[in-house]
């Protein structure tokens, strides 16, 4: 992308990021910036001097950051400019995403869309007055260079005060507001159906996603739309059971297809790694087909996830197929020697995007053979011009009917299998893109519960069994007494975590314990919570703060509870407050719960589709299903408990009656039976026993509704 090469300077001088771990900080250590970790050091430099700050966040996967390192942050010319004007602190976003989310706050108040690198010019205070995204070296359509931005921002600084101070009071005034509670905001059961029709209308009917490009990977929103299909399924079945007929416009098959389009297309398309398995961050055309190539950890747990659910409704091959692969790519290039899992993989190497992973006819038919080639360029869309910049980026995407029935095409299937392991075997030779190899809390703990979902759906206890070595890595190397910290690399650990981490790893807790019935995962996720509760909630509104209260000091408290591409932990904190009230029987959880839902919805009820993720706690909320298993020798009752879908599904385990609290429904029903059984309870109401096994996804129907 540059258009001038940089200038060289002396590769052997280091910055003071040479002495942190973030790989992204580490790419800048031979800069010739005098770049700053974030950090009160920082701050007191610019005080001292009297200099304003030059914030550049970004994150090693990102591409349009590397273009802006290469053009800008490698010369000699423009880091001369900077160093002269400014104090330049570098954060990466991953390992302090409390400083990215103030100041891309901050960017969005100033009327700009946002996105990385984030460019920030602040007081010395930290305090932020102006900023953007990408600043290209050189004037380019409109756009201005940065070094002529560097200059009259830092002239401004100096002789016109009073604009930074107008538009520091401006920013900062909306950043520090409190948002009060306007109104009590109230969703039911309408209100959700209402939002999951709207989302509906919003997808793309052909290729699946919301309509248009760029298209993301936006799992809360398809777990939303699924939400609707089962809810919708139960109003259907209700209403066919008393004579009438299901809602025009609203059928439960509608919500689960759109889900499935979506998913078959993203497995298929070029946003999905064919040879090596795992998704790409996100496709920048509107059919799924040129991925912007990095992986992150956060988009693969969250499509694990989906991707156990659709199987086990479909049962189509394509879903379990990925899955299966995804985890070999996890378990191959994402995975500590301790067995923790890595953040993300680039998407440039050599310097260039995509390189990795696009080929071109020619490469294919020197590894394949001629007639080989010639199949398998019919079934992934090569051709001798390409189908993208001159290269091909291999995909399914023109063959999708296959998908109708794969077994007619099962020894073609297994052919294509053989060339895609000869092709994968010859790019690993490759030079590879670059790997963040620390280890976040947060996308850990998404990761090791999409492991035991999936793992318990598809049937693979490994999957299991690396989910339980991923969390034993955390509460072991990332936690301190009862706080977890938020990033972990080369035996040092970002401390305090932040409400990410823990809701996260709660999650995760609660997954396992469920999955194997061991209470020291159980009593983890309680000890968590307390120090969750203490350390980072906000009386005033009733929900959670993102850092600690006894953090480092920023110029607010970051405390948003709007979804990013991860779901906002306030709406995680919801989920696990309700399971815990399940698994634990102590009902002040869910009242917990209840108040957590309701000071969220106070402060962001306006905007609903910037909560999804909260929308999905409230469907939990309503629609939970709690299975009850009792006696000795119920090992077969609890495994096809476990199989049944995860998400309004908690599998409880209770020995006896005395397992259970007294008020808890099943009590008087366990003491009644004799022999292993399960109940159904959702809400106040419990099933019958269930003796037989192969009776539980039928009572589990019957309970929510569904004949």
């Amino acid at each position: 992308m540059a258009d001038h090469a940089p200038s060289h300077h002396n590769r052997t001088h280091e910055n003071r990021l040479a002495r942190e771990t973030s790989p992204y900080l580490l790419q800048h250590k031979h800069n010739p910036v005098d770049w700053w970790p974030w950090g009160p050091a920082a701050l007191a430099e610019a005080k001292a001097n009297n200099k304003p700050i030059l914030l550049s966040v970004g994150y090693a996967a990102c591409h349009w950051c590397h273009v802006m390192a290469h053009e800008s942050f490698e010369d000699d010319g423009t880091a001369k400019v900077m160093n002269e004007l400014f104090v330049n602190i570098k954060v990466d976003r991953e390992e302090r995403p409390d400083i990215d989310q103030i100041y891309m706050q901050a960017l969005h108040h100033l009327g700009e869309q946002g996105g990385w690198p984030l460019t920030m010019f602040l007081t010395p205070e930290g305090e932020p007055f102006w900023g953007g995204t990408y600043f290209p070296k050189d004037a380019r359509y409109g756009r201005p260079a940065f070094v002529n931005i560097m200059r009259e921002v830092s002239r401004l600084f100096r002789e016109e005060p009073g604009k930074i101070e107008q538009n520091r009071n401006a920013l900062m005034a909306r950043l520090s507001e409190v948002a009060r509670h306007p109104q009590r905001v109230t969703i039911g059961r309408q209100e959700l159906d209402q939002v999951g029709l709207q989302l509906g209308s919003a997808m793309d009917p052909v290729n699946g996603g919301l309509r248009g490009a760029p298209k993301f990977p936006q799992c809360s929103m398809f777990e939303f739309l699924w939400r609707s299909g089962l809810r919708q399924e139960g109003r259907n079945a209700a209403s066919q059971h008393n004579g009438g007929a299901a809602a025009e416009g609203s059928s439960a098959e509608k919500f689960f297809k759109i889900v499935e389009l979506t998913l078959t297309h993203i497995g298929e398309g070029g946003i999905y790694d064919h040879l090596g398995g795992g998704y790409s961050r996100y496709s920048v055309d509107d059919k799924w087909l040129v991925p912007h190539f990095e992986k992150m950890l956060y988009d693969n747990a969250q499509l694990l996830d989906l991707l156990a659910i659709s199987w086990q409704r479909t049962g189509d091959e394509l879903y379990r197929e990925r899955a299966q692969e995804t985890v070999g790519w996890l378990t191959r290039e994402m995975t500590s020697g301790e067995g923790a899992f890595y953040s993300s993989l680039d998407a440039d190497s050599e310097g260039e995007e995509g390189k990795f992973y696009v080929w071109s006819l020619a490469e294919i038919e020197s590894a394949l053979g001629t007639d080989a080639a010639a199949v398998f360029a019919q079934h992934y869309d090569v051709t001798s011009e390409g189908n993208f910049e001159g290269h091909n980026i291999l995909n399914r995407l023109k063959d999708l009917p296959r998908n109708i029935d794969r077994t007619k095409s099962l020894n073609q299937e297994n052919i294509l299998a053989a060339n895609r392991a000869a092709l994968h075997k010859i790019r690993e030779r490759r030079i590879r893109p670059g790997l963040d190899d620390k280890v976040l809390a947060d996308w850990n703990g998404l990761m090791i519960a999409a492991l035991v979902h999936a793992g318990l759906a598809m049937q693979q206890p490994d999957w299991i069994s690396m989910a339980g070595r991923a969390f034993e890595f955390v509460r072991l190397n990332m936690s301190r007494g009862d706080r977890l910290g938020h990033s972990w690399r080369e035996n040092r650990l970002l401390f305090p975590g932040l409400a990410s981490d823990f809701t996260m790893m709660i999650r995760a807790a609660l997954s396992l314990h469920e999955a194997t019935g061991k209470r020291d995962t159980l009593d983890t996720a309680l000890t968590w919570q307390a120090a969750l509760d203490q350390h980072y909630f906000n009386a005033e509104t009733g929900t959670y703060f993102l850092t600690a209260d006894d953090a480092e000091g920023l110029v607010v408290r970051p405390a948003s509870t709007a979804d990013d591409a991860t779901p906002n932990p306030n709406a995680i904190a919801a989920q696990n407050l309700i399971r815990l009230a399940a698994f634990t029987g102590d009902h002040t959880f869910r009242e917990k719960a209840d108040k957590l839902i309701e000071g969220v919805l106070a402060l962001g009820g306006g905007n609903l589709f910037m909560h999804v993720a909260l929308l999905n706690a409230i469907d939990m909320r309503l629609n939970l299903a709690e299975i009850v298993v009792t006696g000795e020798g119920s090992d077969a009752l609890l495994d096809a408990a476990l199989s049944l879908p995860h998400l309004n599904r908690a599998v409880v385990r209770a020995p006896s009656a005395d397992a259970l609290p007294a008020a808890h429904p099943a009590q008087e029903k366990i003491k009644a039976v004799s022999v292993p059984a399960a109940f159904i309870c959702v809400g106040e109401t419990c099933s019958l026993p269930v003796t037989d096994p192969s009776q539980i996804a039928t009572a589990y129907d019957t309970a929510r509704g569904v004949q």
